[in-house]
């Protein structure tokens, strides 16, 4: 019996190994970035290629696109003009994301090579969206405007930089996390962005900020001083669930998990957009939850329907794991993996909600969430282990077949020299691995 165990054992390891394939090999990095980097048909992934050939996030030079089934790669955007440095760069065009429901993809874009004399270099402060068609090498469009010379910020804009830009699932909305240049002592906070009629002259969208902050070190109980981790609950983008950093009321700070409400009818051009003395303000209607009151880090993710958010925090035995709990804040949050080396980040839900998938041991691991008796059961989809190289920037296709993540590995030019990126590290590639669910209800089938 043993011996049937353990070589049932064996057979689904390989089994896993023999589903994980390497999708690119030039010699470029291939940043995921944790974003939503899966075309809405499933064909594509797009991806930045910062620290190719100078360090820092700023020199990446190039948004691309990579097709699953070929493996060819084409540059979407390049900027014409680049400047490379690790501290005076420009433009920076990274953290790629594919429109659910367009052939475009949003990334940040700082100032352009002419336009550094007066605004300056790329920098967490100086950033926006950008969208570029994805078809063919187009002309970028710009989404927020950004305002640092007006005593009163123009109405929509904002005075620093937006990241992390992501759509609401119907593409209404878009997500993003913002840092602002004029008031330094404000921490970073979350955002969304909305096309307006009434948007900045240039730009297509008005930009608000969602969750209110006070400066660091000012907090008085209850209140935050940063918002970040960021993404939406729902497909509508009617909460974004976020890490908050919050003042108890022994005075001792808490970074824990949060979600702010944003009606469907919401007038964003409500938001107030500040001065060179005030912070910003959300727009009316917005209003902020605490969900939990123990640690929480990561990236936090929602299901599609809206109904539960997973996030990391400590299990009782010490270690980092995925817990969920209800958006609405009923019931206490229930711990969903039970990893003997925890759970270390890429947090991704399937899209039927019945599984997440989570970065473990260098391997992807993919746990079932349904509740009933299959609840925490795990099973690595890839080898794992201490001898693996590090995984990255785990995401889960649209259609829930396959997962992609970066890794770095040897890789060579066209003469078949070993080459690295700018720090002397093998160039991060793409990998692909299958998710094995041949009855397609969203649980892996060696679980069940």
């Amino acid at each position: 019996m043993l011996r049937k165990i353990s070589l049932v054992i064996l057979l689904l390891c390989a089994a896993a190994g023999a589903a994980e394939r390497q999708l690119t090999s030039s010699p470029l990095n291939h940043n995921l970035d944790n974003n939503d980097n899966f075309s809405r048909d499933d064909r594509f992934l797009c991806f930045d290629t910062r620290e190719t050939v100078a360090r820092g996030n700023g020199s990446s030079a190039s948004i691309l696109k990579v097709d699953l089934r070929t493996g060819a790669e084409s540059i979407v955007y390049a900027p014409k003009t680049v400047q490379f440095d690790p501290v005076n760069a420009a433009p920076g065009v990274i953290a790629a994301s594919f429109s659910p429901v367009a052939d475009e993809i949003i990334f940040i874009h700082g100032p352009f090579v002419s336009e550094t004399p007066t605004l300056g270099f790329y920098g967490k402060t100086n950033r926006r969206g950008a969208v570029v068609p994805a078809g063919t090498s187009g002309q970028v469009r710009f989404l927020d405007a950004r305002d640092v010379s007006s005593d009163i910020t123009p109405p929509g804009a904002h005075r620093g930089g937006t990241h992390r830009h992501e759509y609401s699932l119907d593409g209404a909305r878009i997500g993003f996390t913002y840092d602002d240049h004029l008031l330094t002592s404000y921490g970073r906070t979350v955002g969304m962005m909305m096309a307006s009629p009434r948007a900045p002259a240039g730009v297509t969208h008005w930009a608000a900020i969602l969750v209110p902050i006070v400066p660091q070190g000012t907090a008085r109980p209850g209140e935050l001083e940063s918002a970040a981790f960021d993404s939406w609950i729902g497909a509508r983008g009617l909460m974004r669930g976020f890490i908050g950093k919050v003042k108890e009321t022994d005075g001792t700070y808490h970074n824990s998990l949060f979600v702010v409400d944003v009606p469907e009818n919401v007038d964003i051009t409500t938001s107030d957009s500040g001065t060179k003395t005030r912070y910003m303000a959300p727009p009316r209607g917005v209003a902020v939850r605490r969900l939990t009151h123990q640690d929480a880090w990561g990236i936090v993710r929602g299901s599609r329907d809206g109904r539960r958010i997973a996030y990391f925090a400590n299990a009782p035995d010490g270690s980092r794991q995925v817990f969920l709990i209800d958006s609405q804040g009923s019931g206490n949050p229930v711990q969903a993996t039970f990893l003997p080396r925890g759970a270390r980040s890429g947090l991704r839900w399937h899209p039927s909600g019945n599984s997440v998938a989570v970065l473990s041991e260098n391997g992807v691991v993919v746990v079932c969430v349904k509740p009933g008796p299959l609840f925490g059961k795990s099973f690595f989809l890839t080898a794992h282990g201490p001898g693996r190289p590090m995984l990255d920037a785990l995401v889960w296709s649209n259609d829930g077949a396959a997962l992609a993540y970066n890794q770095r590995v040897p890789t060579h030019d066209a003469n078949g020299n070993p080459v690295r990126d700018a720090a002397a590290r093998d160039f991060q590639q793409i990998f692909l691995v299958d998710f094995p669910d041949s009855n397609h209800n969203g649980i892996a089938d060696p679980i069940e």
